[in-house]
């Protein structure tokens, strides 16, 4: 399945957000792997961020990282860095853009 969201980086945080994803942790990328995920890609315009992520399935995709040291540790670094944050919670899968338009 693939999921597309959007999140929103704080405007004078932007450097440093795309500072910290050049360095994501080798142990996160292998977490969300394991949880299923097969790709992740984030786009940016302006504070805008578009999320897509192709997975076997993102309730638990969510369920297996939300907890995860390596992840809440992640998801509080990414907290000072966003207006507007990937949600984790039950709640968060559905939470996905809904598709308007598909070739």
């Amino acid at each position: 399945m693939r999921i597309a969201l959007h999140t929103k980086v704080r405007a004078d945080r932007i450097e440093e957000y795309e500072a910290a994803h050049r360095e994501v942790p080798a142990e996160l990328s292998a977490a969300i792997r394991a949880a299923g995920a097969t790709s992740w890609t984030i786009w940016r315009s302006g504070t805008d961020l578009f999320h897509v992520i192709d997975c076997e399935d993102y309730a638990a995709l969510l369920a297996e990282l939300e907890q995860l040291p390596v992840n809440v540790a992640w998801q509080a670094r990414m907290d000072e860095l966003l207006d507007v944050s990937h949600d984790y919670s039950a709640d968060g899968a559905a939470a996905g853009l809904p598709v308007a338009w598909e070739l």
